[in-house]
C-alpha cells in the first residue's frame, strides 16, 4: 500500500482540531497487518501496532515542522526522525498521529508510511525517516 495523509487531518487542521505548530505528534509502528484507510479518522482505528523490546506503544515523539512555500503554493510538513534504540521488532509502516496523552479514541491521525517491505531490527536501532513532506497545495 502506498503513504496517504488520512482526510480527517486535511479537515481537523482547517478547523483547528490540529495544529502543526504547537501540537504533539508521534509515530507509532504497524505490522503488515494494518490495512490504512483514508477514512481512518483517530488512533484507535489503527490495528496490529508492532510489539517487541525496546517498543513503547504508542510510539514515540516526531516533532513537526511547519514551511510556507510561496513559490510553489503550498505548504509542507515534515516530521523529525524518530528512532528505537536496542529494538528487536518488525514493522511494515509508521503511523503519525497527534498525541493528546489520554485514550487512543481522542488522538487524530495525520498520516500513514509505508517502508514499502517489512523491516527489521534485532537488538538495534530503528530508525525511521521521512524523506517527503505531508504536502498542502493550492
Amino acid at each position: 500500500m502506498a503513504s496517504l495523509i488520512y482526510n480527517s487531518a486535511i479537515f481537523d487542521a482547517s478547523t483547528g482540531a490540529i495544529d502543526f505548530d504547537t501540537d504533539t505528534f508521534k509515530m507509532m509502528l504497524v505490522t503488515s497487518s494494518y490495512t490504512a484507510a483514508k477514512t481512518h479518522t483517530k488512533r484507535n482505528a489503527v490495528t496490529n501496532e508492532v510489539t517487541g523490546t525496546g517498543y513503547t506503544a504508542g510510539g514515540n515523539a516526531a516533532a513537526a515542522t511547519v514551511t510556507k512555500d510561496d513559490t510553489n503554493s503550498r505548504v509542507d510538513i515534515t516530521f523529525a526522525i524518530t528512532s528505537w534504540t536496542t529494538a528487536t521488532i518488525t514493522a511494515r509502516a509508521g503511523v503519525i498521529y497527534k498525541s493528546r496523552g489520554g485514550a487512543s479514541s481522542a488522538d487524530e491521525l495525520v498520516g500513514y508510511v509505508d517502508f514499502g517491505s517489512d523491516i527489521s531490527s534485532t537488538a538495534g536501532t530503528f530508525s525511521v525517516t521521512i524523506t517527503s513532506p505531508l504536502r498542502f497545495q493550492n
